[in-house]
């Protein structure tokens, strides 16, 4: 369960690591620390590192009343399994047309924006242990470097946009970027309340990118 005072740790403010000191300075005693980053990595914004450090997800400072639309998203993400084979665009190919599932995230934010290039290939599957076992049949390998990505299917998908926006959200760093454009192209289809908010110089950035394409140079 969600709390408000989990969302007391946005005072930190963004930074790519931080230490429980950080987080005492907050929350007041040690023992709320590590119960708040301990809750924080439950749901999925955190990640604990040796020597008392840890990471926050770049979602974790959206606004609390949006945290309950990307719990489906950061509890996939938790779980993703990464694949690689040649570590390079072939194994794209390759899981293409081996995986049946839901694309999202890098692949799926480019056709519906056209704005970064694609890394990994983030796709939802039903049975993930089928899906890994089709990928080792064709000599993938499980490993933190793989470009092939496999979540599991939870959550709605029954708007598949506001899907790939949400992931987009709760991933962060330049997939918010992604979700930007997504919300300039296509905010029509997204819900009005689970709507994130971005930095200025973002949403700038995103739109100046979006207008130096030439109409149907964009790939949809």
């Amino acid at each position: 369960m969600m709390k408000p005072e989990q969302a007391a740790a946005q005072a930190l403010g963004e930074k790519a690591v931080y230490r429980i000191d950080d987080l005492l300075q907050v929350r007041g005693s040690r023992a709320s620390a590590y119960r708040t980053l301990r809750e924080l990595r439950q749901i999925g914004f955190a990640e604990q590192l040796a020597g008392g450090y840890f990471t926050l997800r770049s979602s974790f400072f959206q606004p609390f009343f949006l945290w309950q639309h990307l719990i489906p998203s950061l509890n996939a993400l938790k779980q993703a399994r990464y694949f690689g084979r040649s570590y390079n665009e072939a194994d794209i190919e390759v899981a293409r047309r081996l995986l049946r599932g839901t694309v999202t995230l890098d692949y799926r934010a480019y056709e519906l924006t056209g704005l970064q290039m694609p890394h990994t290939f983030f796709v939802y599957v039903q049975d993930p242990d089928l899906a890994t076992g089709v990928l080792r049949k064709h000599k993938f390998w499980e490993g933190t470097r793989g470009r092939v990505a496999l979540l599991p299917s939870m959550g709605s998908f029954q708007n598949e946009i506001q899907r790939v926006y949400l992931d987009c959200i709760a991933y962060g760093g330049r997939s918010t970027l992604d979700a930007i454009a997504i919300e300039i192209l296509h905010g029509e289809e997204l819900d009005p309340k689970a709507r994130g908010v971005f930095r200025a110089d973002d949403v700038l950035k995103v739109k100046e990118e979006l207008a130096a394409y030439e109409p149907g140079e964009r790939s949809r």
